[in-house]
């Protein structure tokens, strides 16, 4: 191991992965006994026995908690009330994952008092006027085939304090938060202000981010639908460029500050010839940048598709003072439309034959229904996050790792977002399929 990856190392078993309840949990499950999980079963951080025999003398390993029902519940299924609602973007799954809620809530556990909260956070305040929506298994039936969420949703922060005496003035026990990074930082606000009043309310977080930039979890339900849903664009931007003498496509997808989602797009469909993310900054002018690149591209190939995330080439604009959105998400500049613009201006001035073709399907891509093992993804999660509240649990979000679902902790979850590792094999299979590396060493 490098002394960087020792560090890192360290820093991830000097992290708390234990998980708060609300109180001791003594009421016998209806699960059976033999899908049960232990509540002291857990689900190693790291897996490479290197890692694991560096670790091994230096104290407990970094854990998380195995997801699973327990043997044990806290909250009374005949006595417990419940709330579910949606937060920030649009995502492929919400209404799956909102179904899954409620049917196992109420087949498993026999819970029947369910309410949506409409509009986000904003449904917790009471300013806004906005009653719960009852949600029972025949209201849920065939939300899954639509996209968007039921419940609507909203960004922006309420007041935790606001939000809190709402919960329980509702005599809410149990409030499951499906959103992303800020989402999920206003359920550990909430979680925190339950826990001071002494309120034995479970605050479960179902983590939505189509970027699958949540951190502590290897992939989050939306995204496989996203990428799917990608590929038939991409094939027609290929189709565009390669219809026009020196064709150009310029395809801008999701990925405000992570690039998962055109990485996998492209190696999904590999016909993309350049894909741009946050994480890996680049230029335009010089031997060494994107114009240049283009031009020898166009000479050899005489056409070209490029795939750029929303948050890359952020460095390529005029410094600005931050706009961020009422999530409090930094509003960055259109990187599309910047490419689309700066390519046309170049070509045009070196009278460069070409055309231009500009795809931007991020709307389109993100209110679909989710599709396939995303759909059994929802599914899992909303399972996993129900036995968790039932068990008591708060202030947690269910993840993924490692091939196991497991309990997070909100703060370790939010604290960054996680990237692409450009030193790891996703990165190097993108440039092994684009071949883009070997263009830009060309110039």
């Amino acid at each position: 191991m490098t002394e960087q990856q020792q560090a890192r190392a360290l820093a991830i078993q000097a992290l708390d992965f234990s998980i708060p309840t609300v109180g001791e949990p003594t009421l016998p499950s209806p699960v059976a006994a033999g899908y049960q999980i232990p509540d002291d079963r857990r689900i190693s951080y790291f897996h490479d026995l290197e890692t694991l025999a560096f670790l091994g003398g230096r104290g407990p390993l970094p854990a998380f908690e195995a997801a699973g029902p327990r043997g044990r519940l806290f909250h009374d299924p005949a006595w417990t009330r419940v709330g579910i609602v949606t937060c920030g973007g649009l995502c492929p799954g919400i209404n799956h994952v909102i179904k899954a809620l409620v049917e196992t809530l109420y087949f498993v556990y026999g819970v029947e008092n369910v309410f949506g909260i409409r509009y986000g956070y904003r449904g917790l305040a009471p300013q806004f006027k906005l009653e719960p929506m009852g949600l029972d298994p025949e209201v849920v039936d065939t939300i899954h085939e639509s996209g968007g969420s039921i419940l609507g949703s909203s960004r922006g922060p309420q007041d935790p304090g606001e939000m809190l005496r709402t919960l329980d003035r509702l005599n809410l026990s149990i409030l499951f938060t499906i959103g992303g990074d800020g989402t999920q930082r206003g359920a550990l606000a909430l979680a925190n202000a339950a826990r001071e009043r002494r309120l034995p309310i479970s605050i479960i977080g179902v983590p939505k981010t189509v970027d699958n930039d949540l951190d502590f979890t290897d992939i989050t339900f939306g995204f496989q639908t996203a990428v799917h849903a990608a590929a038939p664009i991409i094939a027609c931007a290929h189709d565009e460029a390669k219809g026009a003498y020196n064709g150009i496509s310029i395809v801008r997808l999701m990925g405000r500050d992570s690039g998962f989602i055109a990485a996998f797009a492209c190696l999904a469909n590999p016909v993309v010839n350049l894909c741009l993310v946050p994480e890996s900054p680049f230029t335009l002018e010089g031997p060494g940048g994107l114009l240049n690149w283009l031009e020898r591209r166009l000479e050899k190939k005489h056409h070209v598709v490029i795939v750029v995330a929303e948050g890359a080439g952020q460095n390529l604009f005029a410094e600005q003072p931050d706009v961020k959105d009422a999530s409090g998400n930094v509003l960055h500049r259109d990187i599309g439309t910047f490419l689309r613009d700066r390519i046309h201006e170049h070509l045009a001035t070196k009278k460069v034959e070409h055309a231009i073709r500009y795809f931007d399907p991020s709307y389109q891509i993100r209110a679909v229904p989710a599709e396939g093992t995303d759909a059994v993804f929802c599914g899992h999660l909303a399972e996993n996050a129900v036995h968790a509240a039932m068990a008591g649990k708060t202030g947690m979000v269910v993840g993924h790792w490692n091939g196991q679902f497991t309990h997070v902790p909100i703060q370790l979850a939010v604290q960054e977002r996680r990237k692409i590792n450009l030193d790891g094999q996703l990165w190097r299979n993108l440039l092994n399929v684009t071949r883009q590396e070997a263009y830009l060493a060309a110039t």
